[in-house]
């Protein structure tokens, strides 16, 4: 049993901990609102002005479009590929399977630098232009492990006995695939879809060296920071990034949180 002081220590350990963690993120949040364009506590007022501007920026309006449209292909391919990898690893049995996998996830674990400067590598040694496309396959690279743990994660999970009555009652491979497997993992699925997404939308080192003279939205922020220009309008883009990539991850946390096995049994 704990005493109450130290359930109060523990507290208030939680809360200085969660205020480290979060208050700079609080702070952008704050400065977006802000009626001076210098980023000084406390701010003078509050006003609305520069998210106008930020919209009316053609640089920043072709920023995102472009991050949309890579994170949106590189999720279908990293959706399309690793729940393919998963089914093979989760279905097939052979020598070097546990190595095949780890190879898989490896993606995630290197340092960005160390893919990036791979892909320029070898766009560069094939002639390769680096456009929207070469940004999508560095992207899908690290998408693809999310995409397959949470689906090979699901597939264990899941109870081999509904696939063998499935089929025992005469059902088809492709039928079994859609009454059964697939209610099964769908949640699986689009979580790992959103994470790669999130991921996919606030690259930066990866992008770096894939995008050539395109601008990714972070990428847009990264040189506006450095530069030290419209930092009025850089805090507005860094409040809209986090809202684009924390509501894809609570989403997946929610999904991934229940149970498709408890699902399909229930009905």
């Amino acid at each position: 049993m704990e005493g109450i002081w130290t359930k109060l220590a523990l507290r208030l350990w939680a809360v200085l901990l969660l205020l480290f963690l979060f208050f700079p993120i609080l702070l952008i949040f704050f400065y977006a609102f802000n009626t001076s364009n210098i980023e000084s506590w406390p701010i003078p007022g509050l006003t609305l002005k520069w998210f106008s501007s930020t919209w009316n920026d053609r640089e920043v309006r072709q920023a995102l479009l472009l991050s949309l449209k890579a994170g949106l292909t590189a999720t279908v391919l990293a959706l399309v590929l690793g729940s393919c990898a998963a089914f093979a690893i989760h279905r097939m049995t052979f020598f070097g399977r546990d190595v095949v996998s780890l190879l898989f996830i490896l993606p995630l674990a290197l340092p960005g630098i160390i893919t990036g400067m791979a892909l320029n590598a070898f766009f560069s040694f094939n002639g390769v232009t680096l456009s929207i496309w070469t940004i999508v396959v560095g992207h899908t690279t690290f998408c693809i492990v999310v995409v397959y743990n949470n689906v090979l994660a699901r597939l264990r999970r899941t109870q081999g006995s509904l696939i063998e009555a499935a089929m025992d009652l005469g059902a088809n491979g492709f039928q079994t695939f859609r009454d059964i497997t697939l209610p099964l993992i769908s949640t699986a699925v689009v979580a790992g879809g959103m994470l790669a997404f999130a991921l996919s939308f606030d690259e930066v080192i990866v992008t770096t060296f894939t995008a050539g003279a395109q601008n990714t939205l972070p990428l847009w922020i990264f040189g506006a920071i450095r530069l030290g220009q419209r930092l009025p309008e850089v805090n507005v883009v860094v409040s809209f990034v986090i809202l684009v990539t924390v509501i894809p991850v609570v989403i997946a946390a929610r999904l991934t949180g229940g149970g498709g096995v408890a699902k399909v049994q229930a009905r």
